[in-house]
């Protein structure tokens, strides 16, 4: 009996996993590493690069989607409000706001891919805000053990405050394009 439902439910936990590897593997940054990486500008670099691929993703989305007035309304309205919200944060909560938002919504497109192939998937944004939640105490859990590394429990809360802003954004949008879409 095959473990996933489809190809495109292998590949979107794949990608899945790949994140949850890249967010783990960053515990093991060297310390002459993570100074480097302090460094305002070299932050301003990868902020910057991370806007880009932002903007990237919103053209192939639109591209694809082809979202009505009021989809794109209110997508630029969370950009506007993510965009204000990550200039309030210090680099290290960029970065957790990044890091498990997406990894909320890969693995909310996993569980939602699964139930439309046939399989039962009670509640997939909230298995996936939960799914989430568990690795982000993992990921604080282990830096208690790591030299170098110290447990925070802010972040297991902005961890999770994370996930559930980037799927309650999805679940919105997902509204947005039944409601708007069945009028037009």
């Amino acid at each position: 009996m095959p473990i996933f439902t489809s190809s495109r439910e292998k590949r979107l936990w794949l990608y899945a996993l790949a994140i949850a590897l890249a967010i783990f593997a960053t515990l093991f940054v060297g310390r002459p590493l993570a100074n480097q990486l302090r460094d305002q500008n070299v932050q301003a670099i990868f902020f910057s690069i991370g806007l880009l691929l932002v903007g990237a993703v919103m053209l192939v989305y639109g591209w694809r989607t082809k979202p009505s007035r009021m989809e794109m309304a209110l997508i630029l309205g969370f950009v506007a409000v993510y965009t204000l919200f990550v200039f309030r944060l210090g680099a290290p909560e960029r970065s957790h706001l990044i890091e498990y938002s997406v990894l909320a919504i890969f693995i909310h497109r996993a569980l939602m891919e699964r139930k439309s192939n046939g399989k039962k998937v009670p509640y997939p944004i909230v298995l996936a805000f939960i799914a989430t939640c568990v690795l982000g105490i993992l990921d604080e859990s282990l830096q208690r053990v790591l030299p170098n590394r110290t447990f925070d429990m802010e972040d297991i809360y902005f961890n999770g405050m994370s996930a559930g802003m980037a799927l309650m954004v999805k679940a919105i949008l997902t509204w947005a394009r039944k409601r708007f879409r069945s009028n037009s």
